[in-house]
C-alpha cells in the first residue's frame, strides 16, 4: 500500500483492523442433512466467486447454496451484516465484493465488517487496488491462500468519510465508462470471429467441379510415439524434443520452443519427423480434431501420440487441407459424429475415413492463399482489439489505485 508520506496529510493510514472487524466463514457439516434443510440464509462460497472475477460486480448476488439457522448455530460461520466486504482467500485469491444483505460465507473468505470511519464501497475499491499485493502474499506457498497473519497485517489508507464517498462515486462512474468501452470491444471481437468463420465457410463451399475424397486417398496419416517418460534411455537413443497436443495453438501455429523431451532412436526420428506442409491434428480431449500447420520443417523434433500427422500427396495442397480440417473442427463435426468430445479419440482409422471436398489443384492453391490473406486481416484486427481491451483494463486499475491513494483529488472532478 502507498506509504503514509505519499498520501494527503489529512488522511489516516494503518492496520486494517483499526477500521474494520476481521471475520471468517465456515462450512457446516455436510454429513448432517438437518443443517441444509429448508435453508434460507445466503451462504457465499467459491462456487459464487465467479461473480467477482472481472471486478465489475460490487454487490454479491444470489448464492448457489444456502444454510439454515441450525447449521449456522453448529458451525463457526457467522451471519454477517449487510455492508460486509468479502475477500476471497483460497484458490481464487484476492477478489472482493460487498454483502447487500445479511449473509454467511465459507472459510474461503476473509470478511471485513466496517467500522464508523470506513465505507464498504471505499474499502472494496481499496482491495481492488491491492491485487498485486494479494498475488504476492500467496506466491511460493503450497496452497493458493492468504493466511490469517497476512490478512490481519494488511495496511490501508483512509480519507474522511465525505472523501471516501466522493471517491467511490467517482470510481463507480469512471469504471462504468471503461467497462462499457470494453464491452463494445468484446462485441467487436465476436463480430470479427463470426466474420472469419463466414469467410472460411464461404470459400470452402463446394461447387460441381469439386470432388469428394477420403483422407486416406489424399495422403498418409500417422499417430505419434507413445509417451514413456519413466523409461531409461537405451542404447541408440537420446532425448529429443517432441510436439504434443498442448503445443498446437488455437490459431493453428505449432509451438516448437521449450518442448518436452523423451528418448527417440534415429529410426524413430525418421518415422516421427515433422516437415513443412504437415497438418497436425489433436488426437483426443475437448479440442479433438483441432488442426495445426507446419510452415517449416523441424529437423530433430518429433511428435507424441496425442497428435496425428497428415502428410498429403503432391496432387493436394496441404494448406487447403488445413483450412478444410479447421472448418470441420469449428463446425462441431466431431461432436456431431462421435458424441461428447471429452471421450472421443481421433484414431488413425477415423481420420483416414474423413471425407473432404476438393477442387482442382490450382483452385485449392488460390483458395488457400485467399483464406490466408483474409483471415490474417481479421486476426490482426482481433489482436489490436484485444490489446486495446488489455490497455483499458490497465487504465481502469490505475485509475482505482490513483483515487484510493490520493494521487488524484476527485472532489475537484465532481
Amino acid at each position: 500500500m502507498t506509504s503514509a508520506a505519499a498520501i494527503p496529510s489529512h488522511w489516516q493510514s494503518g492496520n486494517i483492523r483499526r477500521f474494520a472487524q476481521m471475520k471468517t466463514g465456515h462450512t457446516p457439516s455436510r454429513s448432517v442433512p438437518e443443517y441444509w434443510e429448508s435453508a434460507e440464509i445466503p451462504w457465499f462460497t467459491l462456487a459464487d466467486v465467479w461473480q467477482l472475477r472481472d471486478g465489475r460486480q460490487t454487490y454479491l448476488g444470489e448464492t448457489e447454496n444456502k444454510i439454515n439457522e441450525l447449521g449456522l448455530a453448529n458451525s463457526a460461520a457467522e451471519l454477517l451484516p449487510a455492508g460486509t466486504v468479502v475477500l476471497s482467500r483460497t484458490a481464487s485469491v484476492g477478489f472482493s465484493g460487498i454483502m447487500p444483505r445479511p449473509m454467511a460465507t465459507s472459510q474461503d473468505f476473509w470478511n471485513w465488517v466496517c467500522g464508523p470511519t470506513l465505507l464498504p464501497e471505499y474499502l472494496n475499491y481499496q482491495f481492488k487496488s491491492m491485487a498485486a499485493e494479494f498475488k504476492s502474499l500467496n506466491m511460493g506457498s503450497t496452497h493458493q491462500t492468504i493466511y490469517q497473519k497476512d490478512a490481519a497485517a494488511l495496511q490501508i489508507v483512509v480519507p474522511p468519510l465525505d472523501e471516501q464517498r466522493a471517491i467511490a462515486d467517482y470510481l463507480d462512474r469512471e469504471t462504468a465508462r471503461v467497462d462499457t468501452l470494453i464491452e463494445e470491444q468484446q462485441r467487436l471481437i465476436e463480430m470479427l470471429r463470426e466474420r472469419r468463420a463466414a469467410v472460411i465457410s464461404s470459400a470452402l463451399a463446394p461447387t460441381n467441379s469439386w470432388v469428394r475424397r477420403r483422407v486416406k486417398h489424399i495422403g498418409e496419416t500417422s499417430l505419434g510415439k507413445m509417451l514413456d517418460a519413466g523409461r531409461s534411455v537405451r542404447a541408440g537413443e537420446r532425448p529429443r524434443p517432441y510436439v504434443r497436443a498442448a503445443d498446437i495453438r488455437a490459431d493453428g501455429s505449432v509451438n516448437l520452443l521449450s518442448l518436452n523431451e523423451m528418448p527417440f532412436s534415429d529410426a524413430e526420428m525418421e518415422m516421427f519427423d515433422l516437415r513443412a506442409g504437415d497438418v497436425l491434428l489433436i488426437e483426443g480431449g475437448a479440442t479433438v480434431g483441432r488442426p495445426g500447420f507446419m510452415f517449416e520443417s523441424a529437423p530433430g523434433i518429433a511428435f507424441q501420440k496425442t497428435v496425428n500427422r497428415l502428410r498429403v500427396g503432391p496432387q493436394t495442397n496441404a494448406r487447403f487441407v488445413y483450412w478444410s480440417m479447421l472448418r470441420l473442427y469449428e463446425s462441431a463435426y466431431y461432436v456431431n459424429h462421435y458424441g461428447s468430445v471429452s471421450f472421443v479419440h481421433l484414431t488413425g482409422e477415423k481420420l483416414r475415413e474423413i471425407e473432404l471436398h476438393l477442387p482442382p489443384f490450382q483452385e485449392q492453391r488460390a483458395i488457400a492463399a485467399y483464406l490466408d490473406e483474409e483471415t490474417t486481416k481479421i486476426d490482426t484486427l482481433v489482436a489490436e482489439t484485444v490489446q486495446f481491451i488489455e490497455l483499458s483494463k490497465e487504465r481502469r486499475a490505475a485509475l482505482i489505485t490513483a483515487a484510493v491513494t490520493g494521487q488524484i483529488d476527485v472532489r475537484e472532478m465532481a
